[in-house]
Formats: C-alpha cells, structure tokens, sequence
C-alpha cells in the first residue's frame, strides 16, 4: 500500500480564522515549510527536547503499533516517519490536516510504501465514524488553538477512538517555579503562540468532554515541566 492523499471535499476548506491570522508565519505561507522543515531547528523550538518527546508520546502506542491510528494535525520533524515505522503489518495509519502544503510537506517526507493515507480535514471535524480508529495521538496542537477549539478537537479525537483505545497527547505545561524558562519564554509566547499561555494557566483537562474521569487521566511532564504527556484511556 502506497502512501496516498484523500479528499471527499467539492471546494478547499476554508483555513480556521485562528491559524491564518497568528499562525500564518509557520505553516499557511508558502515559504513557511521550506523554513522550518529542518530537524535541527524543530528540536532547537522545543529547547532540545524534540527525540525525547517524539519517542515518549510513540512509547505509548507500543513497540509495535497495531490497528488503526490516526495523527491529528500534520508536525515539522521527524515524528510521522518514526510512527509509520512502528506500524504492525496490516496496521495503517491516518494523518489529518486542514492545509494541503501541510500534507504535501508529510507526504514528500514520507517513504512511498508506507501504509499512510493524509486527510484534508478540519481536527474540530473530522467527519470520520464514531470509534473507528484504535488510537489517536495529538502532537503539539492543542497550544496553537483558542479554547473553543482546542475542546472541540478533544472531542473529536475521542469521539473516533474506539472504546478499550487511547488518546496520546503532548504538547506544553507550566514549567516549575525556579526554572528559569517559566519566566524567560513568556514573553516570547506571548508575541509568537498567545494560546499557548492557556496550557500554562490550566490542565488540559479543563477542556476534555464531562465524562472524561479524572481516571482516565494520566499525566507526566518533562524538562522541569515545560512539557507534557497525557494519555486518555476511552
């Protein structure tokens, strides 16, 4: 099975209000890709933490990854390759985005044999049946959304996932008091990611669907906790 793209859309989705107004810099503009597509400079944005964050979020989906596994939102590095080459024979997997340089970018990174379909979807919409997929996993997206969004890709997500699967996010968190970041990278969020902030001010929990239980919930951050993992049992 060859790496392939699909789209059941008649006209180009519209690009979410949120992402071409802050984020058009870093993934809307046609330079943006050949920018950041550089593995070096994605682990130098997450202060060298990119490998260790990378294989922390794919640990959880197994050595290897079997059934079906869809990624929400396409991710600058190496993250993708790494998880289609965890797939179990017969495995597949399903990457969404809601911009197509996003998706070209994955596919071009992408070996041509990989058992991977990419979606031009909306994560607020993914259109996609009720539990129909194993497991999902979310790659620093949650903080590059306004709250209303960022609760309806939750739902989403778990709305797609079978019951007994899992939901596997990271993205950032409040890092301790005497770390020296927690008050040297506000500002810089503040300028660049302003949503972001949300993730410093709440647990992400605050935006998972009510019946969601506390334990459902495991937590565990990193880099003195500037970053975290979250997994959702379903």
């Amino acid at each position: 099975m060859n790496v392939k793209a699909e789209s059941e859309a008649l006209e180009p989705l519209a690009v979410p209000a949120y992402l071409q107004d802050t984020y058009w810099w870093a993934y809307v503009h046609p330079n943006a890709v050949s920018f950041f597509e550089r593995q070096w400079l994605v682990n130098l944005i997450l202060w060298g933490n990119f490998a260790r964050l990378r294989d922390a979020a794919l640990a959880e989906l197994g050595r290897e990854v079997a059934g079906r596994t869809l990624q929400v939102a396409c991710v600058y590095g190496n993250f993708s390759e790494h998880l289609a080459a965890r797939l179990a024979p017969g495995a597949s997997l399903d990457v969404v985005d809601v911009l197509p340089i996003q998706l070209r970018n994955l596919r071009e990174k992408l070996p041509a044999s990989a058992p991977v379909t990419l979606h031009q979807r909306d994560s607020t919409a993914l259109g996609f049946a009720d539990a129909s997929y194993d497991q999902a996993v979310i790659f620093f997206l949650l903080h590059e959304q306004p709250a209303a969004a960022r609760a309806q890709t939750l739902r989403e997500a778990l709305r797609v996932v079978k019951p007994g699967g899992k939901l596997v996010l990271v993205d950032y968190h409040l890092p301790r008091r005497l770390h020296p970041l927690r008050y040297l990278f506000r500002p810089v969020l503040r300028v660049l990611e302003p949503f972001a902030l949300d993730l410093w001010r709440d647990e992400i929990a605050k935006w998972l669907p009510s019946s969601v239980r506390p334990e459902q919930v495991r937590k565990e951050t990193y880099y003195g906790g500037l970053y975290q993992k979250l997994v959702i049992s379903v």
